[in-house]
């Protein structure tokens, strides 16, 4: 009987898809136009950099380095700074890919890689500026606040998950960034690997293209799915439903664009912006919107995941503090800033490629420099003590 209530939702989805064709056809031309002009240049790159910097040993390296950073704060290894910076580069799902990675090679537990897992869910700059502040709102500058919000909270996410299942964790002892022990690592790490540069190459080029593949077609069907919920009016009568047990008080096309952002956060984005005028609800909800991520993000890091023991719901509860904390935030930085805050010399319109990868690599060796630092920092405030 079981069996059978799994096959009904996809039998009533088959329907749906044959009676609105059209529907289908262009739903799935936007979500297809959507990754390739923007997950694709922003994620192809430093998916094959992820990979080649994984097989070299340079992860090995930084997380020597970072380890007394890491440990006290988020009570993760220092291999965990690779992964933290690539999410706040690249977006949504790298993050859950390489926090696969080290749990395959067992350079993080089980609790380690839930607690990883939980803050690093990013949607990356690039989309955040380019795609939503510049294109969606035609105010690059407002980039400042999402970027902002949503970073900050997830930060606050990652703090916070340090005393997820406390008691289950491994106290180590304090540690220094040894120059030394980092160089043996990275030994240690490229003697591990023995392939050629060559194929290191081809095989980071073949992985990275799997995945972006993988990423595609979870775009392309949630698209799909929302587009049909609104065809066969479903987000309509859930709407009219919570207006009236509500009083009125959240407006039938409110419920609706909400319901989009928590099933896809492109398209949610979009109709936050068609939907709300006051600029400060606008911001909100688009912070709320990219902190929490979408079902169909969700659906990609359950499908990488899937072949490791790390659970889903510490994933889900981080997503949903991140949703809070980043309505709350960009609240903050939007009363505190007046506009334009910066010269940042951008046009309103999508990135181009370039600017997308140039935005992206500044973050990313920005966050690294950051982490080095403030371990080379606490190694000399812990030594005077």
């Amino acid at each position: 009987m079981a069996a059978i209530f799994r096959i009904i939702p996809f039998f009533l989805l088959g329907i749906v898809m044959f009676y609105f064709p059209q529907e289908v056809v262009r739903a799935a031309a936007d979500g297809l136009s959507l990754w390739w002009r923007y997950v694709l240049p922003a994620l192809l790159p430093f998916f094959i950099l992820s990979e080649l910097l994984l097989a070299s040993g340079f992860v090995h390296f930084m997380g020597v380095l970072v380890e007394p950073l890491m440990r006290p704060i988020f009570r993760l290894p220092g291999q965990a700074s690779f992964v933290v910076a690539m999410s706040y580069t690249s977006g949504i799902p790298i993050g859950a890919v390489l926090t696969t990675r080290l749990r395959e090679k067992k350079l993080l537990t089980r609790v380690e890689g839930e607690r990883l897992l939980a803050f690093t869910c990013n949607p990356s700059p690039g989309f955040m500026f380019g795609a939503v502040a510049s294109s969606m709102l035609l105010r690059p500058e407002l980039g400042i606040v999402l970027v902002g919000s949503v970073y900050l909270g997830n930060l606050l996410v990652g703090i916070l998950f340090r005393f997820y299942r406390s008691s289950e964790s491994i106290n180590y002892p304090p540690s220094s960034p040894s120059l030394r022990k980092a160089f043996q690592e990275l030994q240690d790490a490229q003697r591990q690997d023995p392939r050629p540069f060559a194929q290191q190459l081809g095989d980071a080029v073949r992985q990275g293209i799997n995945t972006l593949l993988l990423v595609g077609g979870f775009i392309v069907f949630f698209s799909v799915l929302v587009n049909l919920l609104e065809s066969i009016h479903v987000t309509q009568i859930l709407g009219s439903l919570l207006s009236r047990l509500t009083g009125g008080l959240i407006t039938i096309q409110a419920v609706s664009t909400l319901m989009t952002a928590f099933l896809e956060t492109t398209l949610g984005c979009r109709s936050v912006i068609d939907t709300f005028s006051s600029l400060h609800l606008q911001i909100g909800f688009l912070a709320a919107a990219l902190g929490w991520g979408g079902l169909s993000s969700f659906a990609q890091v359950a499908s990488f995941t899937s072949t490791t023991d790390l659970r889903l719901l510490p994933f889900v509860v981080g997503r949903g503090l991140h949703m809070i904390f980043a309505l709350v935030l960009s609240q903050i930085i939007l009363s505190l800033m007046k506009f334009p805050v910066f010269a940042l010399q951008l046009k309103p319109g999508p990135f181009s490629l370039m600017e997308t990868w140039r935005l992206s690599s500044w973050f990313f060796c920005a966050t690294m420099l950051i982490f080095l630092g403030l371990s080379f920092w606490m190694r000399a405030f812990f030594s005077r003590k």
